[in-house]
């Protein structure tokens, strides 16, 4: 789009955070076309069903690199348009998948994971650089309740499908995915280059022509310098940083805290139940998984409440207030089932999945949207480029893991057992919080920083408000 058409600032806003639609619709579809697709191929192999799942993570583990380079190359928007481009392709692919296709479904869910991964790095990074700064707390989560609506979107799709033949159900579903990548494209392919790409290419007229579409004339010309001076110490920065650097003794604290929690947010097991929740209710109660559909529903509106309590909620309550919440809550609700059917054997199997509900209500709004917002205030300027991406990168790989691993370990052992062991992991988040991550909320990015040079447990700093 030429920077001299006006444009909305509300159109910009919605779909630059449509990708977040884009990235739930994937992570929810399969899991109503799993339970088909099982059927319709006769799959008993626990591996290939791990697999089959978890590829568009490993895609994205890579997906996501790949795209914070290439952005800062070609830039923002035409990176978003590419990956809506592959992210179509690969979801009509998916729906043609030959009889019996396991490995090539694995490949072209890989391709489609490069699509997801990149959506998931460029959106959250477009908005930031076209919101004001006052807005940018509340987009961050908008855009993640436009992820958990994508996600209920999906889940209602798969079981508005259910009634069709097992052979066209799954790949319905898969090819549908198509649908929100092209309204993405089309939406995208209106909106302007994000104006901080345009500064750092040295495109300041373009870069005034788009900020004047989006804020008051009077600000125009104070937020270019403000880019071009941020733009300028990040340069430095990445020029003097390297892995090596995230190891140093003055930040190790901060990356330690930072990735700690990316990872943990995935290792936690919630994508466990977000795509095997149909497979979890067919094992408790011995029903049909196809005609378990309505669970899925329940979680994602669910979830898209949690996501907007935290819009509500997020700057009440201090952020490690939050997340040791959730996390005792979450790891209860995965403990509980396995000790109360170790005292009481003939309870109703039903029990599992209410104990879920519990732990994807607290989930909603406290480790999903608080890990990317911690991880986006807790590093200093001189990492944060670099320390962000190997957060995202521990993110993807415990949901790769977490997705591959789970129908194996359930094939081998009771679901109660598996859950106890996430339930474990949730409450080791909890003393991880407790013991190595720092509040960020209300302190400067230099007060965050002073704590890991002075090497010390983090106490919680005074502040004003809910503890």
């Amino acid at each position: 789009m030429s920077p001299s058409k006006k444009i909305s600032s509300g159109f910009i806003y919605f779909f630059g955070s449509f990708g977040g639609i884009l990235f739930g619709y994937d992570i929810g579809v399969m899991t109503g076309a799993l339970p088909f697709l099982k059927q319709d191929w006769n799959l008993t192999n626990a591996t290939l069903v791990g697999w089959i799942t978890s590829a568009v993570m490993f895609g994205a583990i890579f997906g996501g690199a790949l795209a914070g380079q290439l952005s800062d190359r070609l830039g923002r928007r035409k990176m978003i348009l590419m990956s809506s481009l592959v992210f179509a392709l690969g979801s009509i692919l998916s729906g043609f998948a030959p009889n019996d296709g396991e490995y090539y479904l694995i490949i072209v869910r890989m391709l489609l994971g490069l699509a997801v991964g990149a959506a998931s790095a460029l959106v959250p990074a477009y908005m930031s650089e076209m919101a004001p700064a006052h807005l940018r707390g509340r987009l961050s989560g908008i855009n993640q309740t436009m992820i958990v609506s994508g996600m209920l979107l999906s889940y209602i799709m798969d079981y508005l499908l259910k009634n069709l033949p097992e052979q066209f159900a799954w790949r319905l579903m898969l090819g549908l995915a198509a649908v929100p990548a092209i309204i993405l494209f089309l939406g995208v392919s209106r909106l302007p280059e994000s104006p901080r790409f345009l500064v750092k290419s040295n495109q300041l007229d373009d870069a005034r022509a788009v900020l004047a579409c989006i804020r008051p004339a009077d600000q125009v010309e104070k937020e270019i310098k403000t880019i071009q001076s941020t733009a300028k110490q990040e340069t430095t920065a990445a020029q003097n940083t390297s892995l090596a650097t995230l190891m140093d003794s003055k930040y190790r604290y901060l990356v330690i805290a930072g990735v700690g929690v990316a990872a943990f947010q995935q290792f936690q097991g919630a994508n466990a139940i977000f795509y095997y929740i149909p497979l979890i209710v067919e094992k408790a109660t011995g029903s049909s998984a196809s005609s378990a559909l309505m669970w899925p529903i329940i979680q994602g509106i669910i979830l898209v409440v949690g996501s907007l309590l935290f819009l509500w909620i997020a700057d009440k309550f201090n952020r490690r207030t939050l997340l040791m919440l959730g996390g005792t809550v979450m790891g209860l609700s995965f403990l509980l089932p396995s000790i109360i059917n170790s005292l009481v054997p003939n309870t109703n199997p039903m029990m599992i999945v209410v104990f879920l509900c519990i732990y994807v209500a607290f989930y909603s709004f406290t480790w999903a949207p608080l890990t990317w917002v911690l991880v986006g205030e807790i590093f200093p300027l001189a990492i944060r480029g670099r320390a962000s991406g190997v957060a995202s990168s521990f993110n993807w790989i415990g949901s790769f893991v977490v997705g591959l691993l789970f129908p194996i370990m359930t094939a081998s052992m009771s679901q109660e057992a598996v859950f106890a062991i996430f339930g474990v992991i949730c409450i080791l988040g909890v003393i991880f919080i407790h013991r190595c991550v720092p509040e960020t909320r209300g302190h400067t990015l230099e007060e965050i920083e002073a704590q890991g040079t002075e090497h010390q447990k983090p106490q919680p700093m005074r502040h004003q408000g809910v503890n």
